[in-house]
C-alpha cells in the first residue's frame, strides 16, 4: 500500500480515482470541503446525493464525480465533535466505511481530507492520529486498494500530517 499526503486542493487529485468529501447530514451544498466538492462537481451532484440523504455520522455513500477529475465522491458524515457520541468511534467508522465502498467499487486510489476537524470541531491533531491509524489498521482487509492520500488545504496541517504519516 502507498501513502502519500499533499499539501492541496482535493478537488484538484486528477490522478485519483476517488475523492473524499466531508459531507453533512442532507450531502447538500455547504462550506467548507463540502461546498467546494459540490460547486467543482456542479449541480448533478446534489441531484445524485438527493436520494441517498439524510446520512448518520460515521456513514459514508458513493456517488459519480460528474465535473470533477475522479471517477467518484465518497460522501462521509463526520461526528460533530462534543455532541456526536463517541466521537473517535464515529470517525473511525467515516475512514472503515469509506474504505469498504473502495472494496465493493474496486477502488484502486483514494483521498482524503481532514474529516470532521473543520466546523465540526475535531481537535486536528486527535482526529490526525485516529484518522491514520484506523486507515492502516483497516486497510489490510481490502484487496482492490492501492494508493491512500491524504489531502491538507493549510500549511500547518500538511506539516502535521507529513510528520504522523511517517510515525
Amino acid at each position: 500500500m502507498k501513502y502519500e499526503c499533499v499539501h492541496g486542493d482535493i478537488n484538484q487529485q486528477t490522478e485519483i480515482e476517488a475523492i473524499v468529501n466531508a459531507a453533512n447530514a442532507k450531502l447538500q451544498t455547504g462550506g467548507g470541503v463540502a461546498g467546494a466538492i459540490h460547486r467543482a462537481a456542479g449541480p448533478e451532484l446534489e441531484k445524485a446525493t438527493r436520494s441517498l440523504a439524510p446520512i448518520k455520522p460515521g456513514e459514508a455513500v458513493i456517488t459519480e464525480a460528474f465535473d470533477l477529475p475522479n471517477k467518484y465522491v465518497i460522501h462521509c458524515l463526520g461526528p460533530v465533535y462534543g455532541s456526536d457520541e463517541p466521537s473517535d468511534k464515529l470517525l473511525a467508522d467515516c475512514y472503515k466505511n469509506a474504505l469498504d465502498l473502495t472494496e465493493k467499487h474496486k477502488v484502486e486510489s483514494i483521498a482524503f481530507p481532514a474529516i470532521s476537524t473543520g466546523a465540526f470541531g475535531y481537535p486536528f491533531e486527535e482526529a490526525t492520529d485516529l484518522a491514520i491509524k484506523t486507515v492502516k489498521a483497516h486497510v489490510e482487509k481490502l484487496s482492490h486498494l492501492k494508493m491512500i492520500r491524504f489531502v491538507l488545504f493549510s500549511d500547518s496541517d500538511f506539516a502535521y500530517y507529513q510528520q504522523a504519516l511517517n510515525n
